[in-house]
């Protein structure tokens, strides 16, 4: 309660409502209205109570084609600040060593000289017979020392092999250069795959293997189409054709006796272009590669840092949202007016917005904390998620008449329910955006709360989650025997 007092927004707002209806009370002329005009007018506290003002963000892309070492020693500091903040919010010493030793090791990959290649593709693309003709033709006459290591197969289909492809893909994105090996035209699981390392700034080679296996002319229509079909995505040279394995060719001599003597002589492997495109990459692009490596592993480093970062936020932060969501619904219940309850969902909201930015210092002003409730309120009633709570509340209310006509109980549980909405929404929002965010920089992303708002919905819609919900906020508002009757009653709705 002492917590509650310091908040002088919440306090006045709720206060200032219950004196509204001390006074409205004793006017005969007050007018009554619907449970769907009730529930609108709870939604929209804070929506009436302030004006919406539209924040405009300016996306910032870079680009990434190249990395250097400025950039990538750029996402390590980014890394290390991330970490220092799980550093002074978490308590687990153990976890934030391992953290720190992480950004140690990917530090020391910037000045690394040894190159990293993948191969990866699926089952019988000739993995392991190009890695053999590669380290035996191609890694001596390097300086540079090569690393070559075979991925998993992809594509099984099986639980198994979408776990061998999940590794798979760890390792050519852990990886400075990937090969990748297909038998022919690009099927649609390879080149998603293929979207999928590109999207992660990774280098590919695209090499057609077995050739040999087709016509002259299906070779060459085959490579113009791989060709083509890569663009966007890869330069001309970094899609060759080759035989690592060719089939033996049939010798047939004809004797001066007249007799005839044939016998299979093996064909050397066909790999020229694919040496001389890696021998061209290694030699311009080598130190290129490491940075760009080392940068998706500060990235990498840091995501796992924001997800226990927000692990952290979110045990703090649910305690918050439970406490407005009892006060949204005491409110509601007691105030048997909604349209003077405008006054306390605005406050009840604000608040939550401003308690909830300071867990994920998201510094909001009183102005912004004002913007973001009534956006919030606003969206709930475009997408229809107050009348589908409503309907959805009031059927499970329903079902025992003695709950049912308890004054302000609709209004009560379905202010409880839409102020955890509103605070879940917000969780999930925060965490997407920068876990360190400068003061002025956190404007509203309309598109991405919405999104949010209706993931969330549908995640806390579940009829076996409503019922819960509408007895645990039944129990802090009516006596405990309407509540065994409202259990009762779920039972039977339920069998």
């Amino acid at each position: 309660m002492t917590g509650l007092l310091r908040r002088p927004i919440l306090v006045g707002g709720v206060g200032l409502s219950f004196l509204l209806w001390l006074w409205q009370s004793f006017d005969d002329m007050a007018g009554q209205m619907d449970e769907v005009g009730m529930l609108g007018a709870l939604a929209l506290g804070g929506f009436w109570l302030f004006r919406k003002k539209r924040a405009k963000a300016t996306p910032i892309q870079l680009d990434i084609s190249l990395i250097d070492r400025s950039t990538a020693e750029k996402a390590i500091a980014a890394s290390e600040l991330l970490i220092a903040q799980v550093e002074t919010e978490a308590a687990d010493a153990e976890e934030d060593a391992q953290l720190r030793q992480k950004v140690a090791q990917v530090t020391a990959q910037l000045d690394r000289q040894e190159i990293n290649l993948a191969v990866i593709g699926g089952k019988a693309a000739g993995k392991t017979t190009l890695i053999q003709a590669l380290q035996s033709s191609w890694v001596p006459q390097i300086k540079q020392t090569i690393h070559l290591r075979e991925t998993p197969p992809l594509f099984a289909g099986t639980q198994t092999g979408l776990a061998a492809e999940k590794d798979a893909l760890a390792v050519a994105r852990a990886s400075d250069l990937v090969l990748f090996v297909t038998t022919g035209d690009l099927t649609e699981p390879e080149f998603q795959t293929l979207q999928q390392l590109k999207a992660a700034n990774q280098r590919i080679v695209l090499v057609f293997n077995k050739e040999d296996q087709y016509l002259p002319e299906e070779r060459a229509v085959i490579l113009h189409q791989l060709q083509q079909r890569m663009l966007l995505m890869l330069e001309a040279d970094d899609t060759v054709a080759i035989a690592v394995s060719p089939k033996a060719i049939k010798v047939r001599q004809h004797q001066t006796d007249g007799t005839v003597q044939e016998w299979l002589e093996e064909s050397v492997p066909e790999i020229t272009a694919l040496t001389e495109r890696l021998g061209q990459i290694i030699a311009q692009q080598s130190q290129q590669l490491v940075w760009a490596t080392t940068w998706r592993a500060a990235i990498a480093l840091k995501a796992e840092a924001k997800t226990v970062l927000n692990g952290v936020r979110r045990d703090r932060a649910l305690p918050a949202i439970e406490q407005y969501q009892w006060i949204a619904a005491a409110t509601a219940f007691a105030n048997p007016i909604p349209a003077l309850d405008l006054v306390a969902t605005g406050a009840i909201n604000v608040q939550l917005v401003l308690d909830l930015g300071k867990i994920y210092h998201q510094k909001f002003s009183l102005e912004q904390a004002q913007d973001v409730a009534g956006t919030m309120g606003g969206l709930m009633l475009k997408l229809g998620l107050v009348e589908l709570s409503t309907q959805a509340i009031t059927a499970v209310l329903k079902t025992n008449a003695i709950t049912f006509v308890a004054g302000g109980l609709v209004q009560g549980v379905s202010a409880a329910y839409l102020t955890r909405l509103a605070g879940l929404s917000l969780i999930e929002y925060f965490q997407e955006l920068d876990a360190v965010t400068a003061e002025g920089e956190n404007g509203l992303k309309l598109d991405r709360l919405r999104e949010t708002l209706q993931k969330v919905f549908q995640q806390n819609q579940r009829v076996a989650f409503l019922q819960s919900f509408v007895k645990q906020v039944v129990g802090r508002l009516v006596p405990e025997a309407q509540e065994s009757q409202l259990t009762s009653s779920e039972t039977a709705m339920s069998s």
